[in-house]
């Protein structure tokens, strides 16, 4: 990833990170703020609510107390023969605004009725165990009427005519009508749910217009209040058309739940409100990044052209180049990486020239320690051989002929020897440059194998071949690669003396192939694979220490790169990777 690409993500990121973070704050202030005042609303609903409930209490307790004081009440109470009075209480329910009227004896038998007039002669036992109703005020009530049952706000009222008693029981139903009365903000909403029944029913549930449409919606809410008897809050839906609901619940005169008035609130403004702030993020967020673009591209053309050059620079040093300079155009940073750059390609040439020449000097010295240490096991013998046979001709001249047999076998076989050593050094010193061609390495592969097999078996090393059937042909020097690979096996075999196991794998890379020579011998310590390809260097008794340095030579030519992976006692792995192009 380019600099400049970099720049733009960094200023990218910055702009969207602090366009999300501004936003995920605005929207949580937001919905808390929505919250607070959705809470405010609910509390001025609710207050309304008992507002208006104990107005209407104290409505209907005037107009029950009104009723029980008149001269009709009286009459009524006083009366032997209540059927005069069939009628009396729809009258008087008319004349002082009241839904519900019942005028009761006192033994609790309805003397009238205002809205069940055939209930005439009925029980009203709670009316007679009830206590003191002119101190209760109005009490919520479960009423039965000819169309069903309802809830109503009531007051009793007791009218008294020396011992005789008539109680007056008056009252307004808790409908819709009820509902509409009281003024809701815009996006709320007021329903009631009339627990007129063990089961939860839908059809119980109505507002200001009558029942509620996907009132079963409302279930678990209801059921949450009824059951725990307390205030419980519950959003309903999801989006736009998501609502939250606060439910309180209605007890009714016996510390019953007779209702569960539910205030409605829409989050069609928050969710609107938190969809225009999306909108104004994104838009903010886009322009953010077109000025990151704007900025990243200004930031490349003042630092990224220079880092550019310093780049291009570096690339010609590391391809040889070390005379390589930067112009220095300024005095920021940059202006001092450049000088710091150019001094450091300087010293580089100095330094490559004192390390040449200690290079040149050190394989010089090595050569000639090397060539001495191998000249001398030959020469030794040669040394003795010929001063035996000056001393056989001198001292016993009869002898001399079969000494000098013995001895000349022994010249021939060490300067053999010596012409050996010879070609090893010369070997490596005129390595051929490698005639390319397709090689097929799994073939190279097996046939190598079979050559080794009978000397792998003398040794008990078992054989193992591993080969990639998609590995395709690769340009390389089949007679040089012929011979690395027996210098690998050959290495292996010197590593188990007592015998082991030797595997040969190839394997298809993307751009080439990877060969690789196992081994389960004694393995190599971490400064040993280190030195391993070095000249010279040998881990063997008997070595010129030249065959993994052949190796490497041999595999660099063909601009490969060879690696050991090894442990002590855990055998050792050579791998080598060829491009496909060999030297392209």
């Amino acid at each position: 990833m380019t600099f400049r690409t970099r720049l733009l993500l960094i200023f990218t990121v910055a702009v969207v990170a602090a366009v999300g973070v501004v936003e995920l704050l605005v929207a949580g202030r937001t919905r808390e703020a929505f919250e607070r005042v959705e809470t405010q609303r609910v509390s001025a609903l609710v207050a309304q609510f008992q507002s208006e409930f104990a107005r209407r209490g104290q409505e209907i307790v005037r107009a029950v107390e009104g009723i029980a004081n008149s001269d009709a009440a009286v009459n009524i109470a006083i009366a032997t023969d209540f059927a005069p009075y069939l009628n009396e209480a729809a009258a008087l329910a008319a004349a002082h605004g009241l839904d519900l009227l019942e005028l009761v004896a006192g033994d609790g038998a309805i003397v009238s009725s205002a809205e069940w007039p055939a209930r005439f002669g009925y029980k009203e036992d709670w009316l007679v165990s009830g206590g003191d109703w002119n101190s209760r005020g109005a009490v919520l009530k479960r009423e039965e009427l000819p169309s069903g049952v309802t809830l109503a706000l009531l007051a009793v009222s007791e009218a008294r005519a020396g011992d005789r008693k008539l109680y007056v029981v008056g009252g307004q139903q808790l409908d819709r009508k009820f509902l509409a009365t009281l003024v809701l903000p815009a996006g709320m909403r007021v329903l009631l749910y009339r627990n007129l029944d063990p089961r939860f029913s839908p059809a119980e549930t109505i507002d200001s217009i009558g029942p509620v449409a996907h009132a079963a919606d409302l279930r678990p809410l209801i059921d949450k209040v009824r059951t725990e008897r307390r205030e419980a809050v519950s959003t309903l839906g999801s989006g736009a058309g998501a609502e939250t609901f606060h439910a309180l619940p209605l007890m009714g005169y016996e510390n019953n739940l007779l209702g569960v008035l539910l205030f409605g609130s829409s989050r069609r403004e928050l969710m609107e409100l938190e969809a225009s702030l999306l909108r104004t993020g994104v838009a903010v967020a886009a322009a953010g990044i077109l000025v990151s673009v704007a900025l990243s591209w200004w930031a490349a053309a003042r630092v990224t052209r220079p880092v550019l050059r310093l780049a291009e620079s570096a690339g010609q040093v590391a391809a040889g180049n070390w005379n390589t300079t930067v112009e220095v155009s300024s005095t920021d940073e940059i202006g001092r990486l450049a000088r710091a750059f150019n001094g450091m390609t300087h010293e580089l040439v100095a330094q490559r020239e004192r390390l040449v020449q200690a290079e040149r000097v050190a394989a010089w010295r090595e050569l000639a320690r090397r060539l001495a240490h191998e000249l001398k096991n030959p020469l030794f013998p040669l040394q003795i051989t010929v001063e035996n046979m000056q001393r056989a001709r001198e001292s016993y001249p009869e002898q001399f002929d079969e000494v000098f047999r013995e001895g000349t076998g022994t010249l021939l076989a060490e300067l053999g020897k010596l012409r050996q050593i010879v070609a090893r050094f010369s070997d490596f010193a005129k390595m051929p440059a490698p005639e390319m061609q397709a090689v097929n390495f799994n073939s190279l592969v097996g046939e190598t194998m079979k050559l080794f097999q009978p000397q792998l078996a003398q040794a008990r090393i078992t054989a193992r071949i591993e080969l990639d059937p998609n590995l395709g042909p690769v340009q390389a020097d089949p007679e040089q690669m012929t011979r690395v690979l027996r210098n690998l096996i050959l290495n292996a075999t010197d590593a188990m003396p007592g015998g082991g196991a030797v595997t040969v794998r190839t394997r298809a890379l993307p751009a080439g192939l990877r060969l690789e020579v196992s081994d389960t011998g004694q393995g190599l310590t971490p400064e040993e694979c280190a030195r391993l390809f070095t000249p010279y260097y040998t881990t063997k008794t008997h070595g010129t220490g030249l065959g993994l340095a052949i190796v490497q030579s041999v595999v660099s030519d063909h601009n490969g790169r060879i690696s050991v992976e090894s442990e002590p006692g855990k055998g050792a792995t050579f791998r080598i990777e060829l491009a496909q192009g060999g030297l392209g």
